[in-house]
C-alpha cells in the first residue's frame, strides 16, 4: 500500500459491461488497457489495513468501490464536479481493480457501507449510483418517466424512480430477456420496438409528452423517441453510450419545446453516495431481480460468455476459499 491507501479483502463483485469491452479485447480496450492489469471496479469488502495518511477508514469497515479516482484539486473537483474531473483514473481500468481476493484502492473511493446492505448488493453500488444520478438529476415524485434500454442500469432506474415516488415508469427494451426482468423491478409498462410505432403508444400512456426520459441504451432511435415523446419543459437525461458519437437530432424541436438536456456520467462525489445510501438503507429498492447470476470468481469466463450472450442481468462474484 502506498499513502492514503486502504486494503480491502473481497466479498463480492459484480461484472459490467465495460468488463466485457476488456474481455472481448475491442478497439477501446486495446488502446486504453495497459497489461498486466487486474479489471473488475465493482466490488465490495472488509477493510484488512490502513495505509499512512488514512485518517477516516478503519480496520473492520464493509466498503463499496467508487471506482472514479479523482484529482481533488482541478477546477471541477474544486467546484463539487468531481464525476467530471478532467485527471480521473479507473479501477479496473487505468490502475488494478477489484477481480481478485484482495485490492489496493485510494482511501476515499472506498465507501463505508451500512452492513445491513447484502454484499452481493453492496458490490455494483458503482452501477446503481450511475441509475441514481440519472433518475435523480431532475424531480421524479408523480411524474411519468420514459427509461429507453433495460440493461442493469436502465433496470435499476425503474426501481429508483418508484422508490422516488413516480407516478409511471414506461420502458423500452427489444429484448425478451430483459423484457422480463423489467417486469420484474416494477415497470409500469415495457414497449417493444418491435410492437410498432411508440410515440403513439406513449402519448396514450403520457398524453402531450412523457416529464423526464433517462436515455439509457445508446441506440440512435431512443434518442429521437427521446425528443419525439418528452413534454415541453421536460429533461432528457443521457447516460447510454453511441457506437458513433456523431449524431442527428431535432435541435428546433429541443429549442422550441424548452427541453433540458443533460449529459450524465459517473456518481457525483459524494452527493450520489448519500443519496444512494438512504434508498438502500430505507428497503425501498426492488434490485434482487437484476441479479440473475451468482458465482465464483474464478468463473470469470462462464460469467462473461453469459453478458455476451445476453443471457445475464447482473452476474456477481463471490470469494470464499
Amino acid at each position: 500500500m502506498g499513502h492514503g491507501q486502504v486494503k480491502i479483502k473481497l466479498e463480492a463483485a459484480s461484472v459490467c459491461g465495460t468488463d466485457l469491452h476488456i474481455y472481448n479485447w475491442d478497439a477501446w480496450a486495446s488502446s486504453r488497457i495497459k497489461p498486466p492489469t487486474i479489471i473488475g471496479h465493482e466490488f465490495c469488502g472488509t477493510i484488512v489495513e490502513v495505509g499512512e495518511g488514512v485518517l477516516d477508514r478503519a480496520v473492520g469497515d464493509f466498503v463499496s468501490s467508487e471506482s472514479h479516482i479523482v484529482c481533488g484539486h482541478c477546477k471541477q473537483c474544486l467546484n463539487g464536479q468531481g464525476h467530471v474531473c478532467v485527471n480521473t483514473k479507473i479501477l479496473g481500468v487505468d490502475v488494478d481493480g477489484g477481480f481478485a481476493e484482495y485490492a489496493v484502492i485510494p482511501s476515499q473511493n472506498a465507501r463505508p457501507t451500512n452492513r445491513s446492505v447484502p454484499r452481493e448488493i453492496a458490490a455494483f453500488q458503482d452501477a446503481l449510483g450511475n441509475a441514481v444520478h440519472t433518475a435523480m438529476a431532475g424531480p421524479l415524485k408523480d411524474q411519468v418517466v420514459l427509461i429507453t434500454g433495460m440493461g442493469p442500469i436502465g433496470l435499476f432506474a425503474v426501481s429508483v424512480c418508484k422508490a422516488a415516488g413516480a407516478a409511471k415508469v414506461i420502458t423500452t427494451e427489444i429484448s425478451p430477456y430483459r423484457i422480463d426482468l423489467a417486469h420484474k423491478v416494477g415497470a409500469d409498462l415495457v414497449l417493444s420496438p418491435k410492437d410498432g410505432d411508440l410515440c403513439s403508444r406513449i402519448e396514450k400512456e403520457a398524453p402531450g409528452g412523457v416529464d423526464a426520459t433517462l436515455e439509457m441504451s445508446g441506440h440512435p432511435s431512443s434518442l429521437e423517441l427521446a425528443v419525439q415523446c418528452t413534454r415541453p419543459g421536460g429533461r432528457i437525461s443521457l447516460l447510454g453510450l453511441y457506437g458513433n458519437s456523431m449524431q442527428t437530432v431535432d435541435i428546433n424541436a429541443l429549442i422550441f419545446k424548452g427541453i433540458d438536456l443533460q449529459g450524465i456520467v459517473g456518481r457525483r462525489i459524494w452527493q450520489t453516495w448519500d443519496q444512494m445510501g438512504e434508498l438502500l438503507e430505507g428497503g425501498k429498492l426492488n434490485l434482487r431481480p437484476v441479479i440473475t447470476h451468482q458465482m465464483h470468481y474464478t468463473e470469470f469466463q462462464r460469467a462473461m460468455e453469459l453478458m455476451k450472450a445476453g443471457q445475464a442481468g447482473k452476474v456477481v462474484f463471490t470469494f470464499e476459499s
